[in-house]
């Protein structure tokens, strides 16, 4: 236990002689030398070593190794640690200043105060170069918005010449309704006389009123195709109401022996044409050639039929007409008695059939594009006009492939109906009389709504504007001097000249110019001459028009704005 005490242990410093050099020694503190001793060979065992050399005991197991002082370990290790630390000053006069000048602070301060000094000079003048760029371009705002806004005699000047426009327009319009309302009293006339010339022919000489329809079909039947193709409403000419007056006409001239199909042209003429003036609104408006033309293709079939059924002479009928005799005369029962429900729905039937399987698909079918792309036909005049009844909304609320069937059967079934009392109109002169008198009375009764209610709540609204027009010529010019969105600001005109530096003008002196310009601009325009001598028959005519003290029939019907259609489709009727 004695040896494992106090291990001697000798180290030696050769780093750090320059400590020792010259230093006094104390008594408390180990001199320590450096020493010479040869290198042990590596072969030698631990107790083979200098006495000399500081080792551990022998006593002491695994015992750290030997500090070797040779030069390729211990003189590399000096010399190293001499280099790094020789830039440093002895410890004992290191200061903190030593350090900072050794990191090379000063420099890196001054790097960093050049590069704030920098950055802030360019940010400077970029300030500056967008502050100058800002006020050019307001200035040049500023300059392009006075050249723009005019002044008062250029808004008067504007006045005036939008004051000529509207007044030739209006002696213009006032012009064509003069030619206009020529036109529809000539055609008021022929509709007059034309229900007056038909009534005498039916009383006094029904065997020529086949001849007067026929004449009639082939005037009224051009101008309607020709109007109707220019206003794109063709498609109607395809309708049921057409194709019926087609066979009438094969029935009176071609086919006058064919029973089966006067049976037929009967049937449809008294069932779906004659019903179709209730359900299609047709009115009789005569100053109106294409309320008058859409009356006549749905009533004067009935009626012919009606002359050489009832009122025609039996011999003449058996001659002219062979096909009606026979079958007024025939017995019940017999082969050619087809005055009954079953063989008038059957015969009527085929060529229904026939028709709409043509409509369907040279209509419905190959035009699809042009009827989606807004051209108008019967089943979506029908859909529009009927959208708020229960049958519309239960055939709106079907898919759109089922609609045009669902509108075809309905169609079909709404003829069907029409066409079951048509033995009685055959049979019973009366009855047919009265039937017609009742269907050419609604027509009545939808041309006094049209007059009426329409056509004069129509005019009178147009007069209203007309009037609040001439009104706001004569009554409010200021708005036009002095409108607000043209006039800059006097307080936004003082600052702008406070800031280009321009000498501001007296407040009192800009108000009272403005206050003259806008007298002198509002006298002027109170002698404008256009409104006291330029134009003025045809805005005194206006201006008596529109306060009621002088207002033409005529006049009336063709102020209004006219649209395509807009006269077919007056008090609800279409086209058909």
């Amino acid at each position: 236990m004695a040896d494992l005490a106090e291990p001697e242990i000798s180290l030696p410093v050769s780093g750090l002689s320059h400590k020792s050099e010259g230093a006094p020694s104390t008594d408390g503190e180990a001199i320590l030398t450096p020493d010479t001793p040869s290198t042990p060979p590596l072969n030698s065992s631990p107790g083979e070593h200098d006495p000399n050399t500081p080792t551990l005991d022998v006593t002491t197991p695994k015992s750290p190794a030997v500090l070797s002082r040779n030069s390729s370990f211990s003189g590399s290790i000096s010399s190293t640690l001499h280099d790094e630390w020789d830039v440093f000053p002895p410890l004992d006069r290191l200061t903190v200043l030593d350090l900072l000048d050794n990191f090379a602070l000063p420099q890196q301060l001054e790097k960093l105060q050049r590069g704030i000094h920098a950055r802030t000079e360019k940010m400077r003048k970029s300030g500056e170069a967008l502050k100058e760029k800002s006020a050019i371009a307001r200035e040049r705002m500023v300059d392009e918005w006075r050249k723009r806004v005019p002044t008062a005699e250029e808004q008067l000047e504007r006045y005036k010449k939008r004051m000529r426009v509207n007044v030739d327009k209006l002696g213009k319009r006032w012009n064509d309704t003069k030619v206009i309302t020529l036109r529809e009293k000539v055609a008021f006339i022929f509709g007059v006389m034309n229900i007056f010339i038909s009534g005498y022919l039916i009383g006094a000489f029904p065997e020529w009123f086949h001849i007067w329809y026929t004449v009639q079909i082939l005037y009224f039947m051009p101008i309607r195709f020709y109007r109707y193709h220019k206003q794109g409403y063709h498609y109607f000419l395809a309708d049921l109401c057409y194709f019926v007056n087609f066979l009438l006409l094969l029935s009176l001239w071609v086919f006058p022996g064919s029973k089966r199909l006067f049976t037929a042209v009967y049937c449809l003429a008294f069932g779906n044409n004659a019903i179709a003036i209730i359900m299609w609104r047709n009115s009789l408006v005569f100053h109106s050639l294409d309320k008058v033309t859409s009356l006549f293709i749905h009533i004067m079939p009935c009626a012919t039929l009606h002359c050489i059924v009832h009122l025609l002479d039996p011999e003449e009928q058996r001659k002219r007409f062979p096909a009606i005799w026979t079958i007024k005369t025939s017995p019940p029962g017999s082969p050619t008695a087809y005055a009954n429900v079953i063989s008038m729905l059957a015969w009527s039937t085929i060529p229904y059939a026939i028709w709409q399987l043509a409509y369907y698909f040279f209509i419905t079918v190959r035009r699809r594009d042009k009827i989606a792309a807004g051209r108008p036909t019967s089943f979506t005049w029908l859909r529009k006009s009927y959208s708020k009844n229960w049958l519309g909304k239960a055939i709106l609320n079907l898919p759109d492939s089922l609609q045009e069937p669902a509108f075809m059967l309905i169609q079909y079934t709404y003829a069907v109906l029409t066409m079951l009392p048509c033995p009685l109109w055959f049979y019973y002169r009366w009855l047919s009389a009265a039937f017609l008198m009742g269907v050419f009375t609604w027509s009545v009764y939808n041309g006094s709504t049209y007059y009426i209610d329409v056509f004069g709540k129509r005019f009178q609204k147009e007069l209203e504007a007309m009037k609040a027009e001439v009104a706001k010529w004569q009554h409010s010019p200021d708005g036009m001097v002095h409108s607000p969105t043209l006039t800059p600001h006097a307080g936004a005109q003082e600052e702008e000249n406070k800031r280009l530096g321009e000498p501001t003008k007296n407040n009192n002196n800009n108000n009272s110019d403005s206050n003259d310009s806008s007298g002198s601009s509002t006298s002027s325009l109170d002698n404008i001459p256009l409104l006291t001598e330029e134009k003025s028959e045809p805005l005194a005519s206006a201006t008596a028009t529109a306060t009621g003290a002088e207002v033409d029939g005529g006049a009336k019907d063709v102020a209004r704005a006219r649209r395509p259609g807009a006269e077919l489709f007056g008090a609800g009727a279409a086209p058909s």
